[in-house]
């Protein structure tokens, strides 16, 4: 315990005043000598005055200001600690690129891809992409409350929102602060995902380690993007869950159509997920047309990330003047009452 105002303490020696006051308020009587020894009324004297000497040691001990300070708990759960990378360039506010065509799944072993088909409806009268993600991925969230969750969301520059924390209220705050304003016509996909991997500096293995990116473009990496990245995702032992959200006239990942086409390189997209295949790391792509598909991969992150975590949790600072103060206010109403059932005179 600590105190805001120690030095009000030193009058907690006022506490023993109660023991030091004479009674009063004797009665009238003919010969105090006939009356007999009541060592109940001894013995209830005694008690109030302790309880006056608590009272007024309960309200200095309050007026000091008394709080247990920040700390943290070791927890072990199910989970992983996970960053999440959410694109907030102009593009993911239209919507998908088309629907499921019925009983579409993921396919494949490795990286999985989502069938579907272009739709008719035009993406301005269609969910945003961005919106569709941050009320999955609040769901996600609010569904693993083991997880130690940091955010990310970018796009010509990374903006840190949510340092690693399991507070689901703090989580889904984040989340929902992605909707604020309108995104920039850039992305700048390397700059986040260092970003998102300086979130393990100097911080213990404890669990899995997982980067969320969703987003619905990709990026040519420069060499030194390309090299930093690849030593710090092998360093901290990261896998990396690309969300791939595809937009209308995309030729996307290309995860479904067997070998790729010969400009293949040419397509942004295409190039990171062939740099993240390349990098030696748990990777895992998943290609979603629709809100229905998103769902579906992220129902897969799911399944895959439950692993024995430890972590910290951290208790914030809570004040304890109250229980003081209370137990002054307590102390006084019983000595309240006592004294209206004193006897005032005799029968």
């Amino acid at each position: 315990m600590s105190f805001d105002h120690a030095w009000l303490l030193c009058l907690l020696p006022l506490a023993a005043l109660p023991f030091l006051s004479q009674p009063g308020g004797a009665l009238d009587n003919a010969w105090p000598a006939l009356l007999q020894p009541d060592r109940a009324s001894e013995s209830l004297g005694w008690a109030l005055r302790v309880v006056g000497m608590l009272a007024l040691a309960a309200l200095v001990v309050g007026l000091a200001g008394p709080y247990r300070p920040e700390h943290n708990i070791e927890r072990v759960g199910k989970g992983a600690e996970i960053v999440l990378v959410l694109d907030r360039s102009r593009s993911m506010d239209q919507g998908f690129a088309g629907v499921r065509r019925p009983g579409a799944a993921l396919k494949g072993t490795g990286p999985e891809a989502i069938d579907y088909y272009f739709s008719q409806t035009p993406g301005r009268l269609r969910e945003s992409k961005g919106k569709v993600a941050r009320q999955l991925l609040g769901e996600f969230a609010a569904k693993r409350p083991d997880d130690r969750f940091g955010m990310i969301v970018f796009s010509t520059l990374p903006i840190r929102t949510l340092e690693f924390t399991q507070k689901n209220e703090a989580i889904q705050a984040a989340i929902a602060a992605g909707n604020i304003g309108r995104g920039l016509s850039e992305t700048n996909i390397g700059l986040a995902l260092q970003s998102a991997l300086s979130y393990f500096d100097d911080q213990p293995y404890t669990g899995s380690r997982i980067i969320m990116l969703v987003s619905d473009g990709g990026d040519r990496l420069d060499s030194d993007a390309s090299e930093r990245i690849a030593k710090l995702a092998r360093k901290h032992r990261v896998a990396i869950y690309w969300l791939y959200l595809r937009s209308a006239n995309s030729p996307g990942l290309m995860l479904h159509t067997g070998e790729a086409p010969e400009n293949a390189d040419t397509v942004p997209e295409y190039a990171l997920h062939r740099f993240f295949e390349s990098i030696g790391i748990s990777y895992h792509a998943y290609e979603a047309g629709d809100a229905a598909a998103l769902q579906e991969a992220i129902e897969a992150v799911d399944r895959l990330e439950n692993l024995p975590i430890t972590y910290l949790d951290t208790m914030p600072r809570r004040d304890l003047s109250a229980w003081g103060f209370g137990a002054a206010l307590a102390g006084v109403l019983l000595l309240l009452a006592a004294n209206l059932m004193e006897i005032r005179r005799w029968e």
